[in-house]
């Protein structure tokens, strides 16, 4: 929140400066994204705050902002400040921390939290498969007679395991199925509907229906040995 109690302006300079320091980062057709440097702070505070109660969050607020905990909620309502808000905040002041060049001050701080909150962080989905959203892969299973989807995650050593040798995997799979990725982070609905709690994953389908979910770093070998049992040899 602003010193006037109004929202900071968001401005072109803001983003600039968001690109320059690496917390941005921008796509050959403009697109901008968070950076997985900045994602790597973020992930310390989301897990802390992002599901945060009432009582935490507003206490939390209240000591950032030196206010007494009554005002942090009045202006937290009036002023729409959200937990993703607190969660961007926190996280890019303390990016900062970690940087060799200075730290904006407050106002600056606070309207570049803002801008991030509206910017997704870069997908750890391969380029090599397309991506699927909580909107997309119910259609996609469905419209395949076979499919594999794979779930991936930032910041995963095992994920990154497995990309090592991704080339190899693809080559287990036959050329009939379809294959695709999810960003884990992103698919709430889809790792509800099939009980996925880690990345990565392996889900092969058949018919419209779920075969195998496996989680954890597969090999080459692995994946082809799910192949078989879903497709055949």
């Amino acid at each position: 929140m602003g010193a006037d109690g109004q929202p900071p302006e968001r401005t072109e300079a803001n983003v600039d400066r968001l690109l320059a320091e690496g917390v941005l980062v921008e796509d050959p057709d403009g697109t901008l994204a968070t950076s997985e440097a900045y994602d790597a702070e973020r992930l310390v505070y989301h897990d802390t705050y992002g599901d945060a109660s009432d009582e935490v969050f507003h206490e939390t607020l209240a000591s950032l902002f030196e206010l007494s905990v009554s005002e942090a909620r009045t202006q937290a309502e009036r002023l729409d400040i959200t937990r993703a808000s607190l969660v961007a905040f926190m996280s890019l002041r303390g990016y900062y921390r970690r940087q060799e060049s200075s730290k904006p001050p407050l106002e600056q701080l606070l309207a570049m939290a803002e801008l991030i909150v509206g910017i997704t962080p870069t997908s750890p989905v391969p380029d090599a498969m397309p991506e699927l959203t909580d909107e997309e892969y119910q259609l996609f299973v469905t419209s395949h007679q076979e499919a594999v989807i794979f779930v991936w995650r930032l910041h995963c050593s095992p994920c990154e395991q497995m990309k090592a040798n991704l080339n190899e995997i693809l080559a287990q799979i036959p050329a009939e199925v379809a294959v695709a990725g999810v960003n884990g982070t992103a698919v709430s609905e889809f790792r509800r509907e099939f009980d996925v709690d880690a990345a990565p994953a392996v889900l092969t389908f058949a018919k419209g229906s779920t075969v195998d979910v496996v989680t954890g770093a597969q090999d080459p070998d692995e994946v082809a040995t799910l192949c078989a049992t879903a497709y055949g040899e």
